[in-house]
């Protein structure tokens, strides 16, 4: 699978079928968006909470490339409001297939109020995935969350071998609380995610690495715009 971080929270998965997984689409607007980078292709769009950040481009990117379009069912509502067509509503706990990946929507420790119009409209509840590929692997993606004690149970329940965690701050966990994520999750590989994107966001990746020290997860940094395999 080929991984491009596209800024932020924002993550292009480009599977060897050839379907292209984008999760939580912010280009316009985004100071970590790779400058030139053009996205060619989206057969899978994934949204965990609808917080401009995560959402900003979820419309207009839909109407281009008419993905199939996976969020909790009040967020799908919002979109279908918005003219989003083949969308796939779903709710903490289920799993649908969608192309080659088995997603299923797990908790996250956060907020998803929709801007709309001047207003904060209820999207539902934030959340993360797992992503189980046609070979077996298994990746997390947590979206925006605070730690919690039940990703102890997403470890036994997919044992996932790559997790993409916030480590940010303020409006999620540190690399502090990243590090404790890891030891819950017992995954061999980090992605850190939602930093540096503005002044606030003030984890960065060496701090995780510092926070891991003598853990058996190592951390992959990313850098925006550039292609990874895994």
């Amino acid at each position: 699978m080929q991984i491009t971080w596209l800024g932020h929270g924002t993550f292009q998965f480009r599977l060897p079928s050839g379907q292209v997984l984008l999760m939580d689409p912010w280009t316009d607007g985004n100071p970590m968006y790779p400058k030139g980078y053009e996205i060619q292709r989206v057969d899978t769009m994934c949204i965990t909470h609808g917080h401009f950040d995560h959402i900003h481009d979820a419309v207009p990117l839909a109407k281009r490339f008419e993905p199939e379009v996976v969020a909790i069912f009040e967020t799908c509502q919002w979109l279908e409001s918005k003219g989003v067509k083949n969308t796939r509503p779903m709710n903490k706990g289920g799993t649908q297939k969608a192309g080659d990946v088995a997603v299923t929507m797990t908790h996250a420790v956060h907020s998803c109020g929709i801007l709309d119009d001047g207003k904060i409209i209820y999207g539902g509840e934030a959340a993360g995935y797992v992503m189980r590929l046609a070979d077996s692997r298994a990746f997390y993606f947590a979206g925006d969350t605070a730690v919690f004690s039940d990703m102890a149970l997403i470890a036994d329940l997919y044992k996932p071998q790559l997790a993409f965690l916030p480590i940010g701050d303020l409006f999620t966990m540190d690399p502090v609380q990243a590090a404790m994520a890891c030891k819950l999750l017992q995954c061999p590989r980090v992605v850190p995610m939602h930093f540096a994107t503005f002044p606030p966001l003030t984890g960065r990746p060496e701090a995780l690495v510092n926070a891991l020290a003598g853990s058996k997860t190592e951390v992959w940094p990313l850098e925006p715009g550039k292609p990874m395999e895994w």
